[in-house]
């Protein structure tokens, strides 16, 4: 009798282990399937990109930031992605932007189909 609860407690700690290993698996496969833009030595997420262009909608600088018109607006959004920080250290942070804005939502220049052959 002993020997049956033993064996059943250790199959339960088995599958716990297996589930959470899945977990694990999954939450690392999540990251491997980011779309990535590369742009003048940038590389960047798509979703980044995607906030970016939310955050430009929802934050309005205050003016003495206004009026520091070396970088974007963008650039002093306390929820810039990570990825996105590093161009706001460029002169041309702006054309930057602008120029992963157009990407982003331009379909021909983003592959966003995993079977994607190209344009036509």
């Amino acid at each position: 009798m002993r020997s049956r609860m033993v064996s059943g407690l250790l199959s339960r700690v088995a599958v716990v282990h297996l589930l959470l290993l899945l977990l694990l698996l999954l939450l690392l496969l999540q990251d491997t399937q980011s779309v990535y833009i590369q742009h003048q030595g940038f590389q960047v997420q798509l979703e980044s990109v995607k906030r970016l262009s939310d955050l430009q909608g929802t934050w309005v600088p205050s003016p003495r930031l206004q009026t520091q018109n070396l970088v974007p607006p963008e650039c002093h959004h306390p929820a810039l992605p990570t990825d996105l920080q590093p161009i706001c250290t460029t002169r041309e942070a702006a054309s930057i932007f602008k120029a992963l804005k157009a990407i982003a939502s331009d379909d021909c220049e983003l592959c966003v189909n995993v079977a994607c052959t190209g344009c036509l």
